[in-house]
C-alpha cells in the first residue's frame, strides 16, 4: 500500500506547536471524529475538546487540545487549536486535581457558579487524563 504523506500544521495562539509531513491526522470535531488522509477534500470545521492523534510512521503521536479550527487545503492542513499538550507531558496529578476541582464546584452548586465554565473545566481535564492515559 502506498502511504502518501501531506503538510500538517498545528498552532496555539502562543506558538507552533507542530509542523511536518504525515500520513493521516485524526481530530474531534464538533460533529465526531474525522480522518485525514492525503489527497482529501478541502474543508474547514471546528475543533471540539479531545485528542489529536498524527501519524507520521507505525507509531501516533497524541496531543490533548481543547477546542478550536481545522483546516484542510490542496497544499496541507492547519489546525488553530485553543491549547495543546502532547500526551507524553501531560501532568496526570495536576489534570486529577484540576477534575476533582471542577467536580466539587458542579456538586456544591454554589448561586455565584459559572456552570458551563465549571463544566468545560472538567471537560479539559478529564480530557488530559483520557489522553496520557492513551500512551
Amino acid at each position: 500500500m502506498l502511504n502518501r504523506s501531506f503538510r500538517v500544521e498545528i498552532r496555539t495562539p502562543e506558538q507552533l506547536i507542530y509542523e511536518g509531513d504525515v500520513t493521516s491526522i485524526r481530530a474531534p470535531g464538533v460533529e465526531g471524529n474525522f480522518e485525514i488522509l492525503a489527497g482529501h477534500l478541502p474543508f474547514l470545521t471546528a475543533l471540539d475538546i479531545g485528542e489529536i492523534r498524527i501519524r507520521e510512521s507505525e507509531l501516533p503521536q497524541l496531543m490533548a487540545i481543547s477546542g478550536g479550527v481545522f483546516e484542510v487545503l490542496r497544499t496541507g492542513v492547519t489546525a488553530l487549536v485553543e491549547t495543546a499538550e502532547w500526551a507524553s507531558e501531560i501532568d496526570v496529578e495536576r489534570a486529577e486535581n484540576a477534575r476533582d476541582r471542577a467536580q466539587a464546584q458542579l456538586a456544591a452548586n454554589a448561586p455565584d457558579l459559572n456552570r458551563p465554565r465549571a463544566e468545560a473545566s472538567l471537560a479539559r481535564a478529564q480530557n488530559r487524563i483520557k489522553v496520557a492515559s492513551n500512551l
